[in-house]
């Protein structure tokens, strides 16, 4: 069965990925990840979340993939030694420097080697594999074609993992100094602005401050962003391509998008393997839907760059804003009650989904909205705030509530 490899932006992500069912979970600590927007790990945190991962049977990959400066190898090593007594699995690299210290440091920890490293070909994977790397993420530039002859030509005990689901980058294998030259943060070392995503108009040199719109949609234009990447109706074509981990984007997301992508890809994996209660590629679809995200593509994986770039541009912003409203903290068992931290404003008599781990989501309505003092209230405006309501139950840990769609 290929590894579901799922976000874990910080310790409830984590957990909540393990609990959805993920096999594994990669993240980062404080330093050399590309997501520094996130609250990531310290090492406290990084030991606590391994010990949750491993006693779940979940295996911790840590990113130590940015493209290191001089001033980075500074703690480099120190970090390499905590990580790895913290009982980090593998470590994610792109820098050959950073390859060559976790080498020295950790002799016996297993390496991937990053999409940033940009791996295109069977040659760059031996490579890397005579260097002791025991898989490669390959760039996301590559077709299921390409991808079937590098495994055929690559050793067989050199995994090979490919995305298979979340935010594509405009640039090759995320490699871009648009961030540098607009804002000064390297997305090359986890600083990304994300300008791609940014609203864009032409101006004309010899007219400073009038801007004219480029007509794309009633919304503006988007003439750098990419679509999202979703794979969940093809990983079939993926297992048969010689995919052995498929990677789930969105390490700086919600717990929310951790949840529902990690569940949805979890049913494709076992419907794959035969499952006969793994639901059907519309329940994937409709789970994916809940989170806030761009319009879908395949990426490259069934046509390369340059065949039409078109159908990789979004022609919007997202197509939803989150409709998560809260997380279940915990249920009283004998009245059903259950204490609901608010993610989003919510009413009492709405329609809402409970959204679970395992099994199908359950519709109700919100009914005896409650503070945490027991005081009834018509609504719950605050984030964070603490509701107690009635919920269908059985409810599983690290359940969800979600706004039904009208």
């Amino acid at each position: 069965m290929m590894e579901l490899l799922a976000p874990a932006g910080n310790l409830e992500k984590l957990e909540v990925a393990v609990a959805y069912g993920a096999d594994a979970v990669y993240l980062a600590g404080t330093r050399y990840g590309l997501r520094a927007a996130g609250t990531n790990f310290t090492p406290a945190q990084l030991a606590e979340g391994v010990v949750h991962a491993h006693a779940h049977g979940v295996q911790v990959h840590l990113a130590l993939n940015v493209f290191a400066h001089p001033e980075d190898f500074i703690g480099l090593r120190e970090t390499v030694r905590e990580s790895v007594d913290a009982g980090i699995d593998a470590a994610i690299v792109s820098d050959p420097g950073v390859f060559s210290v976790v080498r020295e440091e950790a002799p016996g920890l297993a390496i991937h080697i990053s999409t940033q490293a940009s791996v295109t070909n069977a040659a760059a994977c031996r490579f890397w594999h005579a260097q002791g790397a025991r898989r490669v993420v390959l760039a996301r530039e590559l077709t299921l074609v390409e991808i079937a002859r590098i495994r055929a030509d690559t050793p067989v005990e050199l995994e090979l993992e490919a995305f298979a689901h979340g935010s594509m980058c405009m640039s090759y294998s995320g490699r871009c100094i648009l961030s540098n030259l607009m804002t000064g943060r390297d997305a090359n070392r986890g600083r990304c602005a994300q300008p791609c995503r940014w609203k864009y108009a032409l101006v004309e040199s010899k007219r400073p401050g009038e801007a004219f719109p480029i007509e794309q949609d009633d919304r503006g234009t988007y003439v750098f962003n990419s679509r999202d990447l979703c794979m969940v109706a093809h990983l079939a074509d993926l297992r048969a391509a010689g995919i052995a981990s498929i990677k789930i984007e969105g390490r700086a997301r919600s717990a929310f998008y951790a949840a529902m992508t990690t569940k949805a890809y979890r049913m494709a994996l076992d419907a794959l393997e035969g499952a006969a209660d793994a639901g059907t590629p519309g329940e994937w679809m409709g789970i994916l839907d809940r989170t806030s995200h761009r319009p879908f593509s395949t990426g490259f994986y069934f046509e390369g760059p340059g065949v039409d770039a078109q159908i990789h541009l979004a022609d919007s912003a997202y197509l939803r804003e989150a409709d998560v409203v809260g997380r279940v903290l915990e249920v009283d068992p004998s009245s059903g009650i259950a204490r609901v931290s608010q993610r989003n404003r919510f009413l009492r008599g709405e329609r809402l989904a409970l959204v679970q781990p395992k099994g199908p989501v359950v519709e109700f309505t919100a009914e005896d909205l409650r503070d945490a003092d027991g005081i009834p209230i018509e609504a719950a405006p605050h984030p964070a705030m603490e509701v107690r309501m009635p919920i269908p139950g059985p409810v599983q840990p690290y359940s969800f509530l979600t706004r039904v769609s009208r």
